[in-house]
Formats: C-alpha cells, sequence, structure tokens
C-alpha cells in the first residue's frame, strides 16, 4: 500500500459514522458496576473480619499457652533441701 492509498484509507475511516451505543447499555452499566462495588465491599468486609478474629484467636491462644515462657527442665531433678 502506497501512501496516497493509505492517506485515503484513514479518510475513509475517519468519514465514517461512529458506531451508535445502544440505548439501554447505559443502566446496564451501572446495574452491573453497582454489584460488582457490592461485592467488593462485602468481600472487603469479610476480609477484615477474619484478619480481627484470626488475631483475637491468636491473643486467646498466646494468653493461655504463654509461649514466651521457659517451660519446665524434665532432664534434671528439681533442687530441693539445700
Amino acid at each position: 500500500m502506497n501512501r496516497p492509498e493509505r492517506e485515503a484509507a484513514v479518510r475513509h475511516l475517519m468519514e465514517q459514522v461512529s458506531p451508535s451505543v445502544p440505548p439501554d447499555l447505559h443502566t446496564e452499566v451501572v446495574r452491573r458496576g453497582s454489584r460488582m462495588l457490592r461485592r467488593r465491599r462485602a468481600a472487603l468486609r469479610l476480609m477484615w473480619f477474619v484478619l480481627f478474629a484470626a488475631s483475637v484467636a491468636f491473643v486467646v491462644w498466646a494468653v493461655t499457652a504463654r509461649p514466651w515462657v521457659e517451660p519446665p527442665s524434665e532432664t534434671t531433678p528439681p533442687l530441693t533441701g539445700w
């Protein structure tokens, strides 16, 4: 394709009528968009709830198990009666 043919093809594309948008497209897009936002918001709330529940469960476990305390030694008998 030489330059004049390309220019003619581009002019032809630019002179065409732009495609029309279906009249009910806007309402459908708004409906789907709001549904997506509701789902995203619900997923975010669920994620925060799960994170909160996991942190509460960890705190309860840490308070009851006390993993930072060294366990008593079981290899040697306790020194009593000195």
